[in-house]
């Protein structure tokens, strides 16, 4: 397994659209290894493939408090959403802000596994906002960008403001 470099926003090939994957492969689940490794190594509970400059439709989640639960989801798609929820979300590409995002409160998802099987759950809490976040991801799409354009400026600001001081 190997650690891979995570992508900071505002690089723009975040906002790149993932490409579904046509075939679960060992070079697949070689990804999802590595990308779990980097998601723990973070620390995080969620890592989209778009992340790691790889843009296929792969996400690594685990919400459990022991790093016991984790879930690959490939290919993912949302079928149902309900009900509203605003929780604080952070992001590995955006490393230090933390805001307030309305997302779903339920999701019914659909994915497969690193076998290739289908499969479908159903998320409420947290675990929904990881993977609408995540999935956002694979949309080219990073949660700041659901923000006003004021605080968005003052992200980049701040942002790249630190990009100088770290360089």
């Amino acid at each position: 397994m190997a650690l891979l470099p995570i992508l900071r926003y505002p690089d723009p090939r975040l906002h790149t659209v993932a490409a579904p994957v046509g075939r679960v492969d060992d070079e697949i689940r070689r990804l999802i290894a590595d990308m779990a490794e980097t998601m723990y190594e973070a620390p995080g509970i969620g890592l989209a493939a778009t992340q790691v400059d790889v843009h296929k439709r792969i996400v690594v989640i685990d919400v459990s408090e022991d790093k016991s639960g984790l879930m690959a989801l490939i290919n993912p798609e949302i079928l149902e959403r309900s009900g509203e929820q605003v929780c604080e979300e952070g992001c590995l590409s955006v490393p230090g802000i933390y805001e307030k995002v309305s997302r779903a409160e339920r999701v019914k998802v659909r994915a497969l596994n690193e076998k290739g099987e289908s499969f479908e759950f159903e998320a409420d809490g947290l675990l929904a906002v990881c993977v609408q976040h995540e999935i956002d991801h694979l949309d080219g799409k990073v949660f700041v960008e659901y923000l006003s354009q004021l605080k968005l400026g003052r992200i980049k600001s701040k942002l790249a403001k630190k990009a100088r001081i770290t360089a």
